[in-house]
C-alpha cells in the first residue's frame, strides 16, 4: 500500500489556505473600491505573502502619494495664506481653520443643550395641562439651527431634488431611448436649458413656488422648496441624456428578441431596457447628484434656506475676524460630504449593476 508523503500533503494544504485567503482578498476587494479603501488590498496581499515589494509600491501609489499631495497641499496653504489680506484680515491658515471648526462642534452641542431643556419644559408644561384636564400646546422651538443641523437640511434638500430629478429624467430618458420621434423632440429643449445656470432658474421658481404656496404652513418650508426644486432644474439632465443614451445602445438581437416574444411594452421596459441601460443610467444619477450638490449652495443662498447656502452668506455678511474661517471649514464640510454622496451613488451602483465602473 502506497503511503502519501506528509510534506506534498502539508504544502497542498498550504497553497489551498493561501488560495482561499486571496480569494476572500479580491471579495474584500470590491468593497474596498465602494469605500475609497482601495490600498487595503496591497497591504492584506503583501501581509499574505504576495510579492511584498510590489505590493508596496501599490501602497506607496495608492496611500501614500495622496497623503503626501495633501500634506503639500496643507504645507503651501499654511505658508502663503498669512501673506494675503483681506477685509476681514489675514486669509486663515488650516490651524485657524481647524480651531474654527472645533468651536462650531462645541457651539453645536451647547445649543442641542438648550434644544432638550427648552423641550423638557414644554413636556412639563404640557404634563401639567393635561393633570388640570386642558389641551396640550405645541411650543416650537425658536433658536437658531446649529452646524449639524444646517448640514442635515442641506443633505435633506439636495436628496429631495435629486429624487425629484429622477422621477422625471428616468422615464423621459427611457421614452427618448426607446422612441426616435420622442429623442428628436425633447432633444431641442435638453440642448437649450441644460446650460442654465441655477441663478437663473431661482427667481422664476420663487415666483412660482410663492404663487402656488400663498401662505406659509404646508408640510415643507417656501425656502426649502424653492432650493429642491433649484436642484432638479438643473440636476435632472445628466441622467436624463445617460439614460437616453443606455436605452438606445441596447443590443438589436434583445430588441428583435422582445418583438419575437411580443413582449408588452411594460415587461420589455422592466426586463430588458432597464438591466441593459443601469450602467449609463447610473453613471448620470452620479453625476446628476454631483451638479445637484454643487447648484444648492448657491440656491440655498439665495432662497435662504437654512442650510450650508446660507451659513456661508450669513458668515459673509457678519464680517467678523472668525468669519473666513467659518466660511472654509464649510467649504472643507461641502468638499467631503460631496464625495460621501458619490461614494454613496457607486455603492449603490456596485449593487445593481455588478460592475466596476468608476
Amino acid at each position: 500500500m502506497t503511503t502519501a508523503d506528509p510534506n506534498f500533503t502539508e504544502t497542498a494544504d498550504r497553497e489551498a489556505r493561501r488560495a482561499r485567503l486571496f480569494t476572500r482578498i479580491n471579495a474584500a476587494d470590491k468593497w474596498f473600491q465602494v469605500l475609497g479603501l482601495t490600498w487595503l488590498t496591497p497591504m492584506l496581499r503583501a501581509a499574505a505573502g504576495d510579492n511584498p515589494r510590489a505590493q508596496a509600491k501599490e501602497v506607496w501609489r495608492l496611500l501614500a502619494v495622496p497623503l503626501l499631495a495633501i500634506a503639500a497641499f496643507l504645507l503651501l496653504w499654511g505658508v502663503l495664506a498669512p501673506r494675503v489680506q483681506t477685509s476681514l484680515g489675514a486669509v486663515p491658515g488650516p490651524a485657524q481653520v481647524w480651531e474654527e471648526a472645533v468651536n462650531l462642534h462645541q457651539d453645536a452641542q451647547a445649543k442641542a443643550v438648550k434644544r432638550a431643556e427648552f423641550q423638557a419644559k414644554v413636556d412639563q408644561l404640557n404634563a401639567r395641562l393635561i393633570a388640570s384636564g386642558r389641551e396640550p400646546k405645541d411650543r416650537a422651538y425658536t433658536g437658531a439651527p446649529s452646524y449639524y443641523q444646517q448640514i442635515w437640511t442641506s443633505i435633506q434638500t439636495v436628496f429631495f431634488g435629486f429624487l425629484l430629478a429622477t422621477v422625471v429624467a428616468v422615464p423621459l430618458g427611457i421614452l427618448a431611448g426607446l422612441s426616435p420621434t420622442a429623442n428628436a423632440g425633447l432633444n431641442p429643449l435638453i440642448q437649450i436649458f441644460k446650460p442654465v445656470s441655477p441663478l437663473a432658474w431661482l427667481p422664476i421658481v420663487t415666483m412660482i413656488v410663492s404663487a402656488l404656496a400663498a401662505t406659509e404652513g404646508g408640510l415643507f418650508p417656501k425656502s426649502f422648496i424653492i432650493s429642491a426644486v433649484t436642484v432638479t432644474l438643473c440636476s435632472l439632465w445628466p441622467t436624463l441624456i445617460n439614460t437616453a443614451l443606455g436605452v438606445a445602445s441596447i443590443d438589436k438581437d434583445l430588441v428583435n428578441v422582445s418583438k419575437v416574444l411580443k413582449m408588452n411594452t411594460r415587461t420589455k421596459i422592466s426586463k430588458l431596457v432597464l438591466p441593459s441601460a443601469l450602467p449609463l443610467i447610473f453613471t448620470g444619477l452620479r453625476l446628476s447628484l454631483g451638479v445637484g450638490w454643487m447648484v444648492l449652495i448657491a440656491a440655498e443662498m439665495l432662497a435662504q434656506n437654512p442650510g450650508l447656502g446660507k451659513f456661508v452668506w450669513d458668515e459673509f455678511q457678519n464680517g467678523s475676524s472668525s468669519s473666513l474661517a467659518k466660511i472654509m471649514v464649510a467649504v472643507l464640510t461641502i468638499g467631503i460630504i460631496g464625495f460621501l454622496l458619490d461614494r454613496v451613488m457607486f455603492a449603490l451602483q456596485s449593487l445593481f449593476t455588478f460592475t466596476n465602473n468608476r
